[in-house]
C-alpha cells in the first residue's frame, strides 16, 4: 500500500434505487440554511433539451452550468467555471450537484473543492495537495461504471499530465444512484463505462497492494459485471445492478489500486484525447499477458453486445508521440508498483510500453 495507515473518509449519505431522484429536493433543502442559499447544478449538457433537466426543481438564485464533455475534464475547465462562481456571486453556493457521467462527477468534486482553495487545479493534481475543505458537493451519476460517484480522485487533464486530485475533501458528501437515470445511453458508451468497472476491480484484485478489504468489494464487482454483460440485456434490472458493482468497484481501489491498462489508458488520453472509458477498453484488450483469464471474459462480453473496438489508433503515429504516451504511462509509478510490485522498473522498460501502444 501507499499509506502506512490512513483513516478512509466514505461518503456521508447515500441513496440507491428506482426514483430516489425524486428525492433531490427535499435533501438539498435541508442544507439551505438562509433565504439567499443556492445551489449550483453542473449538468452534463447532453441533457440540456432533455426531460431531466425539467425534473430539477431550480429555488431563489440556484442555478445551472451546463457541462460539454467532448474532452476529458480539463484542470483549465475547472479553473475557468470555479472563477465563474466566484465572480457571478457574493457568496459561495451552498453546495455543487453534479448529475452526469463520470467527467461531470470529477468536475463537480473538483469544483467543489476549488471554490475555498487559491490557484490553479493543475497544481493540486496529486495526493492530499489540497488545502481547505470544498464546500457540500452531491453526485448523481446518469451512467454506471466509473465509480467517480464514490472515489477519493477527481481525475483531471492538466497542462502537464492527466492525474487525480486525491484527497479526502474529494470524496462527495451525498450520492444517489437512481438507474432510472441511465435509461437511454447510447448501447456502446453504457459498455465502455461498464467496462470501466471491470477494470477497476480485475486490477485491484490482480497486484501486490490488494487485501481482504478490497477484495471482498472486487470479486463482488467482478460477479455483478458479468452477470450484467454476459446473462442480462440491457434495461432498467440490468442496469440497477451495474449501479452497485460501480460503487463496489470504486470503493475497491479506496483501498487497492488501478494497474497497467489505467497507466495505458491515461497515455492514450493524455495524448490522442481518447475517452477515458474506451481507452481503457483499448488497453485492455492487448494486455493477455497481465490479465490473462479478464481479458479473455472481456471479449466474451465485447462479443455478445456486439461492441466492435477501435483498431491501429495508433498505427503510423510519430515516434514523439508514442514516446510521450509511454512517458506518460511510465510516470504513474503507484500504478505500476501496484501491479509488478516494488522491483517493477527491472520488469517493465519505457520500450516494452511503447510495443503495447503499437498493438492498439
Amino acid at each position: 500500500m501507499i499509506y502506512d495507515f490512513r483513516n478512509f473518509k466514505s461518503v456521508d449519505n447515500f441513496a440507491f434505487g428506482k426514483g430516489c431522484f425524486n428525492h433531490l429536493e427535499e435533501i438539498l433543502d435541508k442544507k439551505r440554511k438562509s433565504s439567499d442559499d443556492y445551489m449550483v447544478y453542473l449538468i452534463d449538457k447532453v441533457f440540456e433539451n432533455n426531460p431531466l433537466a425539467k425534473r430539477i426543481s431550480l429555488k431563489s438564485s440556484d442555478y445551472i452550468i451546463w457541462i460539454d464533455t467532448t474532452d476529458e475534464p480539463k484542470t483549465k475547465e475547472v479553473d475557468r467555471i470555479r472563477d465563474e462562481i466566484i465572480a457571478k456571486n457574493r457568496k459561495l453556493p451552498a453546495g455543487i450537484i453534479g448529475i452526469g457521467g463520470g467527467s461531470v462527477i470529477d468536475y463537480s468534486k473538483a469544483i467543489s473543492m476549488m471554490v475555498t482553495n487559491e490557484g490553479s487545479s493543475a497544481q493540486y493534481q496529486g495526493l492530499d495537495l489540497i488545502k481547505n475543505p470544498g464546500i457540500y458537493n452531491v453526485c448523481i451519476p446518469t451512467l454506471a461504471g466509473t465509480g467517480a460517484e464514490v472515489s477519493m480522485t477527481a481525475v483531471l487533464t492538466g497542462p502537464e499530465k492527466k492525474l487525480g486530485i486525491k484527497c479526502d475533501y474529494t470524496v462527495p458528501n451525498q450520492i444517489l444512484l437512481d438507474p432510472e437515470l441511465t435509461q437511454g445511453a447510447p448501447l456502446d458508451q453504457r459498455f465502455y463505462t461498464g467496462m470501466d468497472c471491470y477494470i477497476h476491480a480485475v486490477e485491484s484484485v490482480s497486484g501486490t497492494w490488494k487485501n481482504h478489504f478490497s477484495d471482498a468489494f472486487a470479486e463482488k464487482s467482478l460477479e455483478m459485471c458479468r452477470k450484467v454483460f454476459l446473462e442480462m440485456e440491457p434495461g432498467l434490472e440490468a442496469d440497477e445492478l451495474l449501479m452497485v458493482a460501480s460503487y463496489m468497484g470504486g470503493l475497491s481501489l479506496t483501498y487497492s489500486q488501478v494497474g497497467v491498462c489505467h497507466a495505458l489508458g491515461y497515455g492514450l488520453s493524455y495524448v490522442l484525447g481518447t475517452h477515458h472509458g474506451i481507452a481503457g477498453c483499448i488497453a485492455f484488450n492487448q494486455l493477455e499477458d497481465y490479465y490473462g483469464e479478464h481479458v479473455a471474459d472481456f471479449r466474451k462480453m465485447m462479443e455478445k453486445n456486439q461492441i466492435h473496438l477501435p483498431t491501429d489508433i495508433c498505427k503510423n503515429l510519430p515516434e514523439e508521440k508514442l514516446d510521450k504516451m509511454a512517458q506518460t504511462a511510465i510516470n504513474l509509478e503507484h500504478m505500476w508498483d501496484h501491479a509488478l510490485g516494488k522491483q517493477w522498473k527491472q520488469k517493465i522498460t519505457k520500450e516494452q510500453i511503447k510495443d503495447l501502444f503499437r498493438r492498439m
